[in-house]
């Protein structure tokens, strides 16, 4: 028993000796730990002012489901639209949130819609925004404002002026988050860039074209509706058939109607999005305080290798 206690007295002896050897080993690097230390900082904090001031616009949008109200009423005919030989679209098919949140997140749409609506090197040859004037500077290895002319190196499959697709990546990388909560079906649409006009500027073109490309598609099915109802009320005998053709007729009508009327077609804002006053990047505390923790662990580590390197040699 006493021979026990004694084993656990000389262990806890040796574990006290083995601390105070590190703490004696990490006194003795103090110089090379504050060099270290001092040097990742600095490059920490260089960095952080480098990285230019970024700004994101935020758009809180709710689904817009009216034309599901007249695709309920057009169910009530087609059973009789059948015998016509017309076939009335499904209201779940009808819904067109559910394909606006992937359409936005894809290349097709940022072809057709975006990329032809935003000044391009706001997007690939930014350099720097001028808060005072609101001003942009852009990076003259890229793009010659004065001149209006792409000047970057560029080798295959690039080109000298971006093509869409490579511009869709840069805007999916490094300025476009959407993202939608299940539980409510809100859909919160976030553009950063380094001015907070452009920012907001974009955020609202993406939610205008949005609308304007499901309204245009909706307008032009019903139309084309419209046109093959009144062929057909021509050329049909029954009077039966005439009568619900006329109403499914009038039911494409105030289908358009709603349509014109209707400039928020799929989505309308909960919260608009704003020129932001406060960045929301980079997060310059943060870098410093992971620059300093850095420093402090790598210095450590370099202390205590060079320690036993050189007893090594010495033993």
């Amino acid at each position: 028993m006493e021979e026990t206690l004694s084993n656990k007295h000389l262990s806890s002896e040796e574990n006290e000796i083995d601390l105070l050897d590190l703490l004696n080993i990490v006194y003795l690097g103090k110089s090379v730990i504050l060099y270290i230390t001092s040097f990742v900082t600095i490059i920490g904090i260089t960095y952080s002012f480098l990285i230019p001031n970024i700004y994101e616009s935020k758009a809180i949008l709710v689904p817009v489901n009216s034309s599901n109200s007249l695709s309920g009423a057009l169910q009530n005919y087609s059973g009789l639209a059948g015998l016509a030989g017309i076939s009335l679209p499904n209201q779940s098919e009808d819904n067109n949130s559910l394909k606006a949140l992937k359409k936005l997140d894809s290349l097709s749409f940022f072809e057709n819609n975006i990329f032809p609506n935003i000044f391009l090197p706001n997007l690939m040859a930014i350099d720097s925004w001028d808060s005072k004037t609101n001003s942009i500077t852009y990076d003259r290895n890229i793009y010659i404002l004065e001149s209006n002319k792409w000047v970057r190196d560029f080798s295959y499959p690039y080109k000298q002026i971006p093509s869409p697709q490579e511009s869709f990546k840069e805007f999916k990388d490094k300025h476009l988050s959407i993202n939608e909560d299940k539980n409510t079906g809100f859909v919160t649409l976030t553009i950063k860039h380094q001015s907070p006009h452009i920012a907001k500027d974009w955020t609202e073109l993406f939610v205008n074209e949005i609308n304007a490309f499901y309204r245009q598609k909706d307008k032009h099915e019903a139309q084309k509706a419209s046109n093959y109802l009144n062929k057909q009320i021509l050329v049909t005998n029954l009077s039966e058939i005439k009568q619900v053709i006329a109403e499914l007729l009038q039911k494409e009508t105030q289908k358009l109607a709603l349509i014109e009327a209707n400039q928020s077609y799929v989505y309308e804002y909960i919260d608009p999005p704003a020129v932001m006053e406060k960045k929301s990047e980079p997060r310059r505390f943060l870098i410093l305080v992971v620059s300093l923790l850095t420093g402090i662990t790598l210095s450590i580590l370099i202390v205590f290798a060079r320690h036993y390197f050189s007893r090594e040699r010495t033993t």
